[in-house]
């Protein structure tokens, strides 16, 4: 009751209010939104809170694009929500969230902030944000106010503090407040921008756009775990190409992807990875599943390059150079963008697969065609040769020899190249009844 009483007098001349769009301009039926967020909503409603979707999935429906997911913001504490859900789990400490689990689908509910974050760093970034408010407060504190609308299943009403629809129909990302000091709060809302802008064909506002190169550095203060996230998204929105380069542009990539200087910089690094990032977008466009690590793998391809040569130049032989490589440039980028083992483990096969296709005698090419990773390398093989870094015939024989026949495959098998190392013979052991006997005189 004195939790009620506190938010009603906190409510009570809040601020100004909001627009209030009804379904018949905005166009939003209840039945545009999950099953598992209705049912959040519902059971709030039930119990005398407020609850709305929120954020990027009312954004989408309103572009006609389909949510990936459904968000709630609710005046009711996570300890609230989590006891009205069975299946629910508290999770966070920066900011403490409860998802909600409906099958296979999860709804994340956020309790409203408070205008003023709890806990922040000597540069302004938000280190603990468990301070509640208002919805109105909520709303200020949302990044860009293309995020900042609110939807009413119940009444099927639209809620707009910040002027969010104007900014939709003028496909303009516009931040919600100082630029300045929402990029201190969390800089990675500079990276949003950029994905967001790139994702949906908008334009950067100029008053959000222009304190970024500034601000870029304040990125590497924030945990590695939560930029690779970020990056993750920005590569698989399906329009990758032009996120990295509005990133270069801006200056953002220091820190995240420093190599992005080198690639385009040299004509065959920047075919590559165009090429790279082209195909990856088709992909994620026309609904087809893409491998995260693939894409790392390409965009770090000719730093490991860079620095295979250079241990070749120190004398190294040329496979042990190419694992040191692969574990210098690794060791540098994870620590800027903690790309997860699991995925790093998958780069360093597939690049170390990359000599292995130059090999085409014996039984080697039979060898790496049973190679769990062959499919990935050999995709990769594909790319090299599409940007002109490795011989179109060396794809073309490939690509033919695993959709042949054995007879076939055994007549397409090469002399041993010069300096290739011949495979060894195995010894055949003796069987023990072969054996001599032993001389007596040593008995």
């Amino acid at each position: 009751m004195i939790k009620k009483f506190i938010r009603r007098v906190l409510r009570f001349g809040s601020g100004s209010e909001p627009r209030t769009v009804p379904k018949a301009q905005h166009g939003i039926g209840r039945e545009a939104i999950s099953q598992g967020s209705r049912k959040v909503c519902e059971v709030l409603h039930a119990q005398g809170h407020q609850a709305y979707v929120v954020g990027g999935a009312v954004r989408d429906l309103l572009l006609g694009l389909r949510p990936k997911d459904f968000d709630v913001a609710t005046d009711a504490y996570p300890e609230e929500v989590h006891k009205l859900f069975r299946r629910s789990r508290l999770i966070g400490k920066r900011f403490k969230l409860v998802h909600v689990m409906f099958g296979e689908e999860t709804v994340e509910v956020s309790t409203f902030r408070a205008r003023t974050p709890a806990e922040t760093d000597e540069h302004g970034r938000v280190l603990r944000d468990n301070i509640y408010g208002t919805r109105e407060d909520d709303s200020i504190r949302r990044d860009f106010t293309i995020n900042a609308l609110y939807y009413d299943p119940a009444s099927e009403t639209l809620l707009d503090y910040h002027n969010g629809l104007r900014d939709l129909q003028r496909k303009s990302v516009r931040i919600i407040g100082d630029a300045r000091a929402r990029y201190r709060e969390d800089p990675l809302r500079m990276l949003r921008a950029v994905r967001f802008a790139a994702k949906a064909g908008f334009s950067i506002d100029e008053r959000t756009r222009k304190p970024i190169r500034e601000l870029a550095h304040l990125v590497g203060n924030v945990p590695p775990s939560r930029v690779y996230e970020e990056m993750q998204k920005l590569l698989l929105s399906g329009h990758a190409a032009t996120g990295l380069r509005e990133l270069r542009s801006e200056g953002l990539h220091h820190g995240l992807l420093p190599l992005l200087d080198v690639i385009f910089e040299q004509p065959m690094g920047e075919r590559f990875v165009t090429l790279a990032l082209e195909q990856t977008d088709s992909r994620v466009r026309s609904g087809k599943s893409v491998s995260p690590a693939f894409l790392f793998a390409a965009l770090l391809w000719h730093e490991v390059l860079a620095a295979w040569k250079k241990a070749e130049q120190r004398g190294l032989k040329p496979i042990p150079a190419l694992f040191e490589a692969m574990d210098t440039v690794l060791d540098i980028q994870t620590d800027k963008l903690a790309v997860p083992r699991r995925l790093t483990a998958v780069m360093k096969e597939i690049w170390a697969l990359q000599p292995r296709f130059e090999q085409r005698s014996g039984r080697r090419p039979f060898g790496l065609l049973a190679h769990e990773r062959f499919r990935a390398g050999f995709d990769f093989l594909v790319l090299r040769s599409g940007s002109g870094e490795a011989p179109e015939e060396l794809a073309q024989w490939w690509e033919k020899f695993q959709h042949s026949g054995e007879a076939e495959r055994q007549a397409m098998l090469m002399a041993p190249q010069p300096g290739e190392r011949k495979g060894r013979r195995r010894r055949r052991r003796r069987h023990k009844s072969a054996s001599p006997p032993p001389d007596p005189a040593q008995a």
